[in-house]
């Protein structure tokens, strides 16, 4: 399959399955799944050629994981970055000592005083590496990879979750947690 195909479906999936299930002319429950054959009947209607074989294809090909299907293959759903409600039901867990966060030089001031938030998303976006979180951060230009004390941000009573595909889950990380050596 060609490689722009899968690109642009991904894009589109992400769009649809995150934040605007509406433009497939479709619906997510509770936990964000949606039929595959109602994405597939709502992709056709919105003009996008995505058939089954093309869809398996995207989830199959994503170097982060960023789908799933339900044991069965009748649902589908983005793992994480929602910003329609939806709840996951991923489980609060243990994370490791430090976790990374990738972004960019001109989010810095904003992140120094506020700490991580995650607009218009359910959560900020850990990564469990610093090579991780440098991938992360390069989308939008040179990155910068800011590190985390987790460890300490659990004993003090915050909550972490992890998806399938490793992505740390946390509200927010407030700037006492942040590492001031930025990397």
């Amino acid at each position: 399959m060609d490689q722009k195909e899968i690109v642009r479906t991904s894009k589109f999936l992400s769009l649809v399955l995150r934040h605007d299930p509406a433009r497939a002319g479709i619906g997510l429950d509770a936990r964000g799944w949606a039929p595959v054959d109602d994405l597939l009947a709502g992709c056709r209607r919105s003009g996008r050629r995505i058939n089954r074989d093309l869809l398996d294809e995207v989830v199959a090909r994503d170097g982060k994981g960023r789908f799933e299907f339900s044991p069965d293959r009748t649902r589908i759903r983005a793992r994480q970055g929602h910003s329609v409600p939806v709840d996951l039901g991923l489980e609060p867990c243990v994370p490791p000592p430090t976790l990374y966060h990738g972004t960019v030089a001109r989010f810095l001031p904003a992140i120094t005083a506020e700490g991580l938030r995650p607009g218009k998303r359910h959560d900020v976006h850990l990564s469990p590496d610093a090579e991780t979180a440098t991938r992360v951060g390069a989308r939008r230009g040179r990155p910068v990879v800011l590190t985390v004390d987790a460890g300490r941000m659990r004993a003090d009573g915050h909550e972490f979750r992890v998806t399938a595909n490793g992505v740390w889950l946390v509200p927010a990380v407030p700037p006492a947690y942040l590492d001031p050596d930025i990397s």
